[in-house]
């Protein structure tokens, strides 16, 4: 099973190169846009649906279908897509796969474009946000969404353990990876849930980087051509989160699929867009709080997501048009609903606060606006598919309770080192 998968994600980048082929205008007739994201959000579509019927009013001819993929298996679906010769026009892209549809030229360039559309304001976009999308100062696809990862904690759950909430720690300036994960040791001896990084399930590692970051670990070095799973800082993240699941039951354990939107959990790890999965019904007293310092100090990490358009598609130009739509400055705003924006005039507190009304002015400044400030990107590499599952499979044998932490992260290296170093 796993040859075969690797496999079929190396293939990933030659089908992705073989996409700048071709492209041919649009032509002035009836026009069908279909853009694949990975949300089946009620709320999430009914904007998007909204913007797009704002377009079709100065573009009668044309309409706009989102098709929802599931998020686990969106790349993978997305390149077959493109393999069977049916590619979306547009597309949200993880950051992880960035760089491979970036470097590849699948991707209709879009800087001209935004550029040469009135109002537009791309000099609003921050470079910070478009350094990942962008190649030999060209941009390939729109950072619709920096989502900071924090903490939302379950204060009932905590409280009814005997354990500190993360605003108690906070107030005591006590917030520490430490102090947090004792407090989910508490709740998770209590017969509840402690602390669940959310969309893990031990096969998604790089979202433990929310995590090791704390501690300035890294999985690879900076030009990304040597693994560093090995050095003295991840080891000890990993220690740590070893220790967290299999002897203080701070952390679920393998085959636990635990959501802490249902209520029995005393935190989790996720971006700020989850705050619309928040209980309306039999609430609990919740909070969202910044992640812990680690042993490293203060950090952040961000989820980045952007959105492009294929330039095999035929409808190329107003799928362009329409993405320079979606992206402007009165659509962004609406976009900051659920996806923190790139927009420099709207990372402010009176605008996120008047499109999150969940969230407090204090969360929004702390963790909002200083986590897209100051955050690391998640991990991602050109042919990410093949690392990831290659590192992935390495992990396996430190799931189990005895295992030899430095000893496995050294068998993560000697599999993923030589792909690191083409």
């Amino acid at each position: 099973m796993t040859r075969h998968l690797l496999k079929t994600t190396a293939a990933t980048a030659g089908i992705i190169l073989g996409l700048a082929a071709t492209g041919t205008a649009w032509a002035q007739e009836a026009v069908n846009l279909r853009m694949t994201i990975w949300s089946a959000n009620e709320a999430h579509l009914a904007m998007f649906n909204e913007i797009a019927e704002g377009f079709k009013a100065s573009h009668p001819n044309v309409s706009v279908s989102f098709e929802p993929l599931p998020f686990d298996s969106y790349t993978t679906t997305l390149t077959t897509q493109i393999a069977g010769g049916n590619p979306p026009d547009l597309a949200w892209i993880l950051e992880t796969t960035a760089a491979d549809f970036v470097n590849s030229g699948a991707l209709a360039p879009l800087t001209d474009a935004f550029a040469a559309m009135d109002g537009y304001d791309l000099a609003d976009v921050t470079e910070k946000a478009t350094e990942l999308w962008t190649k030999d100062g060209q941009l390939y696809a729109y950072p619709f969404s920096t989502s900071p990862f924090a903490i939302f904690a379950n204060n009932d759950v905590l409280k009814a353990a005997g354990a500190k909430t993360p605003a108690e720690q906070i107030a005591a300036g006590e917030w520490t990876w430490d102090n947090a994960f004792a407090s989910a040791a508490a709740a998770g001896q209590s017969g509840k849930t402690g602390l669940v990084v959310r969309d893990f399930k031990f096969q998604t590692w790089q979202n433990l980087a929310s995590i090791w970051n704390g501690w300035g670990a890294a999985p690879w070095s900076a030009d990304g051509k040597t693994c560093t799973f090995t050095e003295p800082a991840m080891v000890d993240a990993m220690t740590a989160i070893h220790k967290a699941i299999f002897t203080d039951k701070a952390m679920p354990g393998p085959g636990e699929d635990i959501d802490f939107f249902a209520g029995e959990t005393g935190m989790t790890i996720t971006q700020i867009s989850r705050a619309s999965l928040l209980p309306k019904e039999n609430p609990f007293d919740w909070d969202l709080v910044p992640l812990p310092a680690g042993p490293a100090g203060d950090y952040a990490v961000v989820g980045q997501a952007g959105v492009g358009v294929f330039a095999q598609s035929a409808n190329k130009d107003i799928a362009v048009e329409f993405l320079g739509y979606m992206t402007n400055a009165e659509n962004s705003k609406k976009l900051a609903q659920f996806f923190p924006p790139a927009r420099a005039s709207l990372l402010n507190t009176e605008t996120l606060a008047s499109t999150n009304p969940l969230l407090s002015p204090e969360q929004i400044e702390t963790v909002v606006i200083a986590g897209i400030a100051n955050g690391t990107v998640l991990p991602g590499h050109t042919n990410f598919a093949q690392i990831q599952q290659t590192i992935r499979a390495g992990l396996d044998a430190l799931w189990v309770p005895d295992a030899d932490v430095a000893a496995v992260l050294g068998n993560v290296c000697s599999s993923v080192g030589p792909l690191l170093a083409r």
